[in-house]
């Protein structure tokens, strides 16, 4: 097997980003093009910003958005913190002149990635585009009338956000429960900029998949939901004792309408 065999056949860790338009469906033949023009630079110039080398990153073409890969020779560091200030940044000034306002959800999430001559394959690619796609990521961005939102995998925050650096704040993000195709997944939800989504300062407690909080009965006494677990549309699963901001609609677990 000769050496470029080889290096399609094996796989590297790498960062993979997932960019997505939001409603991107609603853009016309006109718009679209100019949408996808917007993300192009807004990302762009976050790596030039950012320092990072343009050898360093593959990027893909998903119509409504961008899939990219970053090398390991790359801090993961610095894409979390300053590269994410910098898209931020470059989106807001993109925005400044339009009416309706692009809105980006980023998927985040290093894993082993796979090249071969038609572009990156592997389950870290799967799963940073389905956190990007998430219920919960075009919800929070949304509701809270954002322009961007972040989510990392569960992993990704536990080896890299949770220790904190330049331009990293983990109390700034909130945890959460996705419900992926693959199946449920923890995944971690920021909006750069803003204090964590559900709380003013810290992120919410979310009971294990694995050993869930035990709901009590109900009972018939007006105002009791003590011992009750609720959710956020089905993605997000929080404690009684969790406060969260009104922008998040939330109704009693398996109860009523939602």
């Amino acid at each position: 097997m000769d050496r470029d065999a080889m290096d399609l056949a094996e796989a590297h860790y790498e960062l993979v980003i997932s960019v997505d338009a939001r409603r991107s469906g609603e853009y016309d033949d006109i718009d679209k093009p100019r949408m996808r023009a917007r993300i192009y630079r807004v990302v762009e110039t976050a790596f030039t910003l950012a320092k990072i080398a343009r050898d360093a990153v593959h990027m893909e073409d998903r119509g409504d958005g961008v899939l990219l890969s970053v090398s390991a020779r790359v801090p993961v560091t610095r894409l979390l913190g300053l590269w994410m200030v910098e898209l931020h940044e470059s989106l807001r000034d993109e925005n400044r002149a339009l009416k309706v306002p692009l809105g980006l959800r980023i998927g985040m999430h290093v894993g082993p990635v796979r090249h071969d001559t038609h572009g990156i394959s592997g389950r870290a690619v799967d799963l940073a585009c389905r956190l990007a796609d998430s219920a919960a990521a075009r919800e929070l961005l949304d509701t809270e009338d954002a322009d961007l939102v972040l989510v990392t995998s569960g992993s990704l925050y536990e080896d890299v956000v949770r220790g904190g650096g330049k331009f990293i704040e983990p109390e700034r993000y909130a945890s959460a429960r996705l419900p992926l195709k693959e199946g449920e997944v923890t995944a971690w939800l920021q909006l750069p900029g803003r204090p964590a989504p559900g709380g003013p300062a810290a992120a919410p407690t979310v009971a294990s998949p694995r050993t869930p909080a035990p709901a009590r009965p109900r009972t018939d006494g007006p105002g009791d939901d003590s011992g009750t677990s609720y959710s956020a549309q089905g993605d997000i699963y929080v404690n009684h004792d969790n406060t969260f901001q009104r922008s998040v609609h939330m109704g009693r677990k398996g109860g009523g309408d939602r």
